[in-house]
């Protein structure tokens, strides 16, 4: 992946996406789900990943729901009412974003 700095300020978004899609998904296949999704491009390690989950539960926006796998206890993530209505927000903001950088770094120019 090129720069990764770039993607920092969305992980949080990229998070609540993958999760509005699913009922639940523990760390490990959140980064799993990232780097099939963007055929390898973005890597999220751990200490990248577990701040932001715990950030987002902090928020009130994840539920934590513990379960036993294979004698070990994994901690899955799930969206709570209040992280799908922000989940719709970051969306939004993001895809404005996107728009405003689409237009600054290719503008249209018109002769008037």
């Amino acid at each position: 992946m090129g720069n990764s700095k770039l993607y920092k300020g969305s992980l949080n978004t990229i998070i609540l996406k993958l999760l509005e899609g699913t009922d639940k998904m523990y760390g490990y296949e959140i980064t799993q789900k990232v780097k099939e999704l963007t055929k390898g491009e973005l890597t999220i390690t751990e200490g990248a990943l577990y701040p932001a989950l715990h950030k987002l539960e902090a928020e009130g926006l994840l539920d934590v729901e513990m379960a036993k796998v294979d004698n070990r206890v994994r901690k899955y993530y799930k969206l709570t009412e209040s992280g799908e209505k922000e989940t719709v927000n970051r969306l939004s903001e993001l895809e404005e974003y996107i728009r405003n950088m689409e237009t600054l770094l290719n503008p249209k120019w018109s002769i008037e």
